[in-house]
């Protein structure tokens, strides 16, 4: 039950996204009049706010109660961006923005670690999935619906867009709050994946922590944070392959891609409103199946699958350079499909993996950092994407991101690598069993 409000709860935390961000430039640069500096900038500190969030409340997370974590940073970015229905200056919209972001991202990890606590190992990947697609539903929905009542012409006209986003972050920080209120056993990540030997949950925090073959050799004396959480190679590499997943389509989702098609393929301005909603209805169609037919896979070997997913969307695109007008266009919307179905693998199998390999007592503050890379990251993708394409050099764009893909392929079988040597071990490795509780040693 808890699980499931924590869906409904990111869906209605995610309206507030749909309904203001897809309009706050044009707002912020032509209804208000304040230039194109200031939205660009606008859309930067927004950024930024995720990226200076994000780890600070995973750890949070890790230390307190994560319902009140995750409650306070939406109520904070409810508060914020309500806000902006008041502001007459672009330093008080910019101030906004920042703290909308702040409350936005530090939310994310908060709501990952309730997602392990809430579930068990049987459904984690399938709460992952549906709270994902919950998430793209809310953001859909959000943009539609202020679609709808927003007035660009009025320097009025996206308050109802402010407010809907306000509103979505109270109800969903109330629907949390009473899930939290909810009796049920705290989830244990006893397999997440095949990578985890051990499982637990830290007596102190609640945090989820899992424990791998070589935990016992561990130092007493703890090394800084980010040491720690990087200590692993596994880890590492699942770092470059987030990184890499989102720089090779999230980073162009808004920006890039509908520039390419524009520019180099010559399509309707509204092939990419199409693309957009074809992209999230294969979400929506999918993802429940992929779910049952990924249940039993390794993480890295489906992370490998959507690396190859990326590439095989980026050769499409490709080839809609040398194809006529219509059909170029049909490729350009049946390759938002494609990197759909790459999404529908994605989503339920990374987090699990990332906090299966979090150190004790970390995974709210590991999700974040990680989360906070690929914000980071992320946010020079529309930048690479106007310089490239901004300078002619489209090739070079179509191929640099191939390469990107290819990289998180490379990086995910590095990761299936490193835990297959964690799955050998020389000594005999303690194991809990979940049902009994008992502590025994395999060799």
């Amino acid at each position: 039950m808890r699980a499931r409000l924590l869906i409904l709860a990111s869906a209605i935390g995610s309206l507030g996204w749909g309904a203001v961000l897809p309009y706050q430039y044009a707002y912020a640069a032509d209804t208000r009049g304040w230039g194109t500096l200031t939205a660009a900038v606008a859309s930067s500190l927004f950024s930024v706010g995720a990226l200076v969030a994000a780890p600070l409340a995973g750890r949070l997370a890790d230390r307190i109660d994560p319902v009140l974590v995750a409650v306070a940073t939406q109520l904070i970015g409810a508060a914020a961006v309500g806000s902006l229905m008041f502001v007459d200056s672009p330093q008080l919209f910019l101030a906004g923005m920042l703290v909308f972001g702040l409350g936005l991202s530090a939310a994310v990890p908060a709501k990952q670690v309730l997602a392990l606590r809430w579930s068990s190992s049987d459904d984690r990947r399938r709460v992952f999935a549906y709270k994902f697609t919950a998430e793209s539903l809310g953001m859909a929905a959000g943009a539609f619906l202020a679609g709808l009542v927003v007035n660009l012409d009025e320097p009025t006209g996206l308050n109802a867009g402010f407010l809907m986003a306000a509103l979505g972050f109270v109800l969903s920080s109330i629907v949390i709050a009473i899930a939290g209120r909810l009796p049920g056993p705290i989830g244990v990540v006893d397999s997440v994946a095949e990578e985890a030997t051990d499982a637990g949950v830290d007596a102190s925090t609640g945090a989820i922590t899992v424990i791998r073959p070589d935990a016992k050799h561990t130092p007493a004396r703890r090394p800084g944070a980010l040491r720690l959480i990087f200590a692993e190679p596994a880890m590492r590499w699942t770092a470059v392959v987030t990184v890499a997943l989102a720089l090779g389509f999230y980073a162009q989702f808004e920006s890039g891609l509908p520039a390419y098609a524009i520019t180099e393929l010559h399509v309707d301005p509204s092939a990419i409103g199409t693309a957009a909603a074809v992209n999230c209805l294969v979400v929506v169609a999918l993802q429940v199946l992929m779910v049952r037919l990924t249940a039993k896979r390794s993480a890295p070997v489906l992370l490998m699958a959507v690396g190859v997913i990326w590439m095989l969307s980026w050769v499409l695109l490709s080839a809609a350079q040398f194809m006529p007008a219509a059909l170029a266009s049909a490729m350009f919307v049946t390759t938002y499909g494609v990197f759909a179905v790459g999404e529908t693998i994605y989503s339920p199998v990374l987090n699990p993996l990332t906090a299966s390999l979090a150190p004790a007592g970390m995974v709210g503050q590991t999700l974040g950092t990680v989360s906070a890379l690929q914000t980071a990251f992320s946010a020079a993708g529309p930048l690479v994407a106007g310089l490239l394409l901004g300078a002619g050099l489209a090739d070079v764009y179509l191929g640099l991101h191939f390469a990107v893909s290819a990289v998180a392929v490379f990086a995910a079988w590095r990761i299936h690598r490193a835990l297959q040597a964690h799955h050998t071990p020389t000594t005999a490795v303690p194991v809990l069993d979940s049902r009994t509780g008992s502590i025994t040693r395999v060799p």
